[in-house]
């Protein structure tokens, strides 16, 4: 549940509310971040931190962000668009093989995975790129641009993956979390060392030079909005294109094609304007989704936990958020530290999975990831569960 922060006050000495949170289990320099965020000229009220929340690059992971005139490039994220696809298919567990091995190996083939592992651009991702031009003043390499059309349509790495779920009803579900690849990579870092830039040479009080903003005024504000709504729209399309793979070498691996019954796509690394309390503002969601009343999201948890498909509440304290996810407890290099390879195997039993990359995979392991029923019970005013989803194919991207 909601608790607030105060931990400044306005020029009549009454307490200024800097902070909502709805985090049961969150560190102190997390919180500390989220305080530094909230305190900045850029925002125009209490940021949100979502129960998921943890420290991150820029602003806080798990963060609802307001602004009325300024966006935070940071606070978006170097991932644009990152974001989670799910589909319902109309097979059910019965439909499945018994050696699941054929699936995992199917996904493999059919979606390229891995921070350096694409391929040759094919011609959907060749239409897609016609009909969306990217008009940047970011300057891009010959090689870069190149790459725009060879990663689409591809996962990528860290906690990018594909998973088989079975929700409680025995039916199969399709889950996939990706984001905008390289280019948007380039994009945000580009956008975010001009804020800096600008920042220094307006001399605008930063406490962070992460939290280095653009105002609406500002020529470099329609630059980076228009750059970060194409990189959110590339980021949708990616996921679905790799959606429409993986339901193909699912269909194949099962003998049959499958019948989609629903499909969700969802942003969690976004800015849109929105209308709140009678003011349109900017809302950045760092690892956060919209959940307005009725709004479909899906929020993972660990590679060996469960997925949850839910209807957003609209509570307006929250922004109309949720969490996106369980949150890292431990940062990758303080996971493998931690844990061991054994440890990780024995998590995952039950599922199918690289298992033959353990070593590699150790910092996704579930035991560095928050308790996602914890987040799930701290955020029961901010969506309703509708399924639980239960992976039992996993695929990750690893060298």
């Amino acid at each position: 549940m909601k608790r607030h922060i105060n931990t400044a006050r306005d020029t009549n000495d009454q307490p200024v509310e800097l902070v909502r949170s709805w985090a049961s289990d969150i560190e102190d320099n997390t919180l500390e971040q989220a305080l530094r965020s909230a305190r900045s000229d850029a925002v125009s009220g209490p940021i949100a931190l979502m129960p998921d929340a943890h420290w991150g690059m820029g602003a806080t992971v798990g963060s609802v962000i307001p602004t009325k005139s300024a966006i935070i490039p940071a606070a978006v994220g170097v991932d644009i668009g990152c974001g989670m696809i799910a589909v319902e298919t109309d097979l059910a567990t019965s439909d499945l093989p018994d050696n699941l091995g054929p699936v995992l190996r199917g996904i493999g083939k059919a979606v390229p995975a891995g921070f350096d592992r694409h391929q040759h651009a094919t011609d959907r991702a060749n239409v897609w790129l016609r009909d969306h031009p990217l008009d940047t003043e970011v300057e891009l390499t010959t090689k870069q641009v190149r790459s725009m059309g060879q990663q689409l349509g591809s996962l990528g790495g860290g906690n990018h993956f594909v998973e088989v779920s079975v929700d409680e009803n025995e039916t199969v579900w399709i889950v996939l979390h990706s984001g905008s690849r390289g280019i948007g990579n380039i994009l945000a870092k580009a956008h975010i060392s001009r804020a800096r830039d600008l920042c220094e040479t307006t001399e605008r009080a930063l406490e962070d030079r992460d939290l280095a903003y653009f105002l609406d005024s500002d020529p470099q504000f329609q630059a980076y909005i228009r750059d970060m709504l194409w990189a959110q729209d590339y980021a949708l399309e990616n996921r679905e294109q790799m959606m429409d793979a993986v339901l193909a070498s699912t269909g194949a691996a099962v003998g049959r094609p499958l019948v989609e019954r629903r499909r969700i796509n969802c942003h969690h690394n976004y800015t849109e304007r929105e209308d709140h309390g009678g003011h349109s503002l900017w809302i950045t969601r760092k690892g956060a989704i919209r959940a307005r009343i009725g709004d479909a999201g899906v929020i993972p948890g660990s590679m060996g936990t469960s997925t949850f498909v839910v209807t957003g509440r609209g509570n307006p304290d929250a922004y109309n958020s949720a969490a996106h996810g369980a949150g890292r407890r431990y940062g990758r290099k303080a996971a493998k530290r931690t844990f061991t390879v054994e440890e990780f195997e024995a998590s995952m039993a039950g599922r199918m999975w690289q298992a033959s990359k353990a070593k590699e995979l150790l910092d996704e392991s579930p035991m560095a990831y928050k308790n996602i029923d914890e987040v799930m019970n701290d955020q029961a005013d901010l969506v309703q569960i509708e399924h639980r989803l239960d992976a039992i194919v996993n695929y990750k991207g690893v060298s």
